[in-house]
């Protein structure tokens, strides 16, 4: 299957979706870990595909997202940003809503 068809699947089909190095529990790289401290934080579930296990994904999304680093937060289907973003957004308190309207609404469908 075609990489990038892969990666709108995954994006389409998860709410809130983390692409990152390593897995929640265990972080490769600072950024990740500061991001997902970040969702964990805000109390809904989240899916994750870790990049060092996907190289195709890690090779190809960056183009895809024109966004050219990890972690990558996707929303509803938008990306939000990267590890700086995403921790600014939590200490405006703006990530929380962002991510309990968007579980809000994904359970509500």
């Amino acid at each position: 299957m075609d990489i990038i068809n892969t990666i709108k699947e995954q994006i389409e089909n998860n709410t809130i979706l983390l692409y990152m190095k390593g897995s929640p529990n265990q972080p490769q790289c600072g950024f990740s870990a500061r991001t997902v401290q970040a969702l964990m934080q805000c109390g809904e579930r989240f899916a994750y595909v870790d990049i060092l296990s996907n190289p195709e994904i890690r090779a190809n999304l960056p183009k895809y997202a024109n966004w050219p680093t990890f972690p990558q937060l996707w929303v509803d289907g938008e990306l939000i940003g990267g590890c700086d973003i995403v921790t600014e957004m939590f200490e405006s308190g703006e990530l929380q809503t962002l991510i309990k309207e968007a579980a809000a609404s994904n359970a509500a469908d």
